[in-house]
């Protein structure tokens, strides 16, 4: 099985749903933990941070009443979500996540070399989806306590890159600007097109360079133990080849280098099970859910994608005489 000309089918699919689903009364919520973007008009999903920002922006006395029960009901959904998909949701269904390996794969296409982050570099900037997401929290508290102005209302969702970029999918090029009304708007929003820069040209140089520093990744990042699609680790049947480390996107070195941690979905993985399909080592690597392993290591299949093709079996010296 190609697994990632699957991922690639499931993402197409995806994209569409979420994008255009409003257009024929597809309706999945708008607690969806990934960029459906609130937006894009007729969508047929929306992200939970966006609703998750205004509902924070409220005088603190409100938490204790129906506003506090509005706001667990919106976490709730987005864990149960969260539970039963976990990273999933960026690996498999997010549209700004698709746009990204296209790109990517355009890259390839081109023949233009990857390049990648020291190690040290890398641990001293994976921290910043996580004071992303403080940030996230702490500005819409500030200003419904009246802190901050309301002009940094859903800061995130107006420095996000996908707020500009998935309305052009429907035509609606309204979002693709920078809002002069106030300084806030102007930073948030300009912040926005410098983002959509940086995807495009950060792909051409590094894979999901912006999924590095995502808050929504940060968030599901707190399901990760109890999410039901997990990915686990035979540390003994590792020969620390690099395969998984080369094929991962998001340049997880955890996945090659740890033995011991049974459950490998770290704070960056976004369950594409590149890792598990480049791996030579029998069980070595293998996915599950609910506790079932739906995909392992396979030496035979890996060897198969190797060659391009199926191998096929030698005949047998009866075989070639009869061939004769």
């Amino acid at each position: 099985m190609d697994v990632q000309r699957l991922r690639l089918i499931v993402q197409s699919i995806a994209f569409i749903l979420l994008i255009y689903g409003g257009l024929f009364a597809i309706d999945l919520g708008n607690r969806l933990p990934t960029f459906a973007c609130a937006y894009v008009p007729d969508n047929g999903g929306g992200c939970f941070l966006v609703g998750f920002q205004h509902m924070l922006s409220r005088p603190l006395p409100q938490f204790m009443g129906e506003q506090g029960i509005r706001l667990l009901k919106a976490i709730g959904i987005f864990a149960l979500w969260a539970v039963v998909i976990n990273k999933a949701w960026c690996g498999w269904i997010c549209p700004f996540g698709l746009l990204q390996d296209l790109l990517t794969k355009l890259r390839t296409w081109l023949s233009i070399d990857l390049s990648r982050f020291s190690w040290i570099a890398h641990k001293r900037y994976k921290s910043v989806k996580y004071i992303l997401l403080a940030l996230l929290i702490l500005i819409p508290l500030g200003i419904g306590n009246g802190l901050i102005s309301r002009d940094w209302t859903a800061p995130f969702c107006q420095m996000c890159p996908a707020r500009p970029i998935l309305p052009l999918f429907q035509g609606d090029v309204s979002e693709f600007m920078i809002d002069f009304t106030s300084i806030p708007t102007m930073l948030l929003t300009g912040a926005a097109i410098i983002l959509v820069g940086l995807m495009f040209t950060t792909a051409f140089v590094k894979r999901r360079f912006l999924c590095s520093y995502c808050p929504m990744l940060a968030f599901l990042s707190l399901f990760d133990k109890v999410g039901l699609f997990s990915l686990k680790k035979y540390g003994d049947l590792c020969t620390r080849c690099g395969n998984c480390f080369r094929a991962c996107p998001m340049e997880i070195r955890e996945i090659e280098e740890e033995k011991s941690i049974k459950n490998l979905v770290t704070q960056d993985c976004i369950l594409c099970l590149r890792c598990v399909e480049a791996c030579p080592e029998n069980q070595a690597l293998e996915a599950r859910f609910a506790g079932f392993a739906f995909m392992k290591a396979d030496a035979k299949a890996f060897l198969n994608r190797q060659h391009g093709s199926p191998a096929k079996p030698k005949p047998t010296p009866a075989q070639k005489k009869k061939n004769k």
